[in-house]
């Protein structure tokens, strides 16, 4: 089956789908660093022999981070619907897919942050 759409017509359904794309993928970056910044310092200082000690805000902040790491995306879609419903007021389009974007992908950001941090951060080869 064949679609009679010529190219002048997808061109902008193609913009929009990209324009789309980028506002979440955006969105949701900046919410991941945001989020998962503080948490990944907050994993790195609480740990045992870290600059501020609390085992047990960090075996609490490192079983997150695993479970949230562990889960997959869709299953995390789906029992996100009503947070992301209270957040955004609906489940649907680009501003409602941030929300389980954002909180899928912050753990790795976190873990990622935790141990480059144990490494010593930045630093030349």
């Amino acid at each position: 089956m064949r679609s009679s759409m010529s190219w002048e017509d997808l061109w902008p359904l193609l913009l929009d789908g990209t324009l789309d794309t980028l506002y979440m993928v955006g969105l949701a970056a900046l919410f991941t660093v945001l989020i998962g910044l503080p948490t990944g310092v907050l994993l790195f200082i609480s740990r045992a022999n870290g600059l501020a000690p609390m085992p047990k805000l960090n075996a609490l902040l490192g079983a997150v981070i695993n479970i949230g790491r562990s889960l997959p995306f869709i299953v995390l879609l789906i029992a996100l619907i009503p947070f992301t419903r209270l957040i955004v007021g609906t489940t649907l389009g680009s501003t409602a897919a941030i929300v389980p974007v954002t909180i899928g992908a912050f753990p790795f950001f976190a873990r990622l942050t935790g141990k480059r941090a144990r490494r010593g951060g930045l630093r030349e080869n």
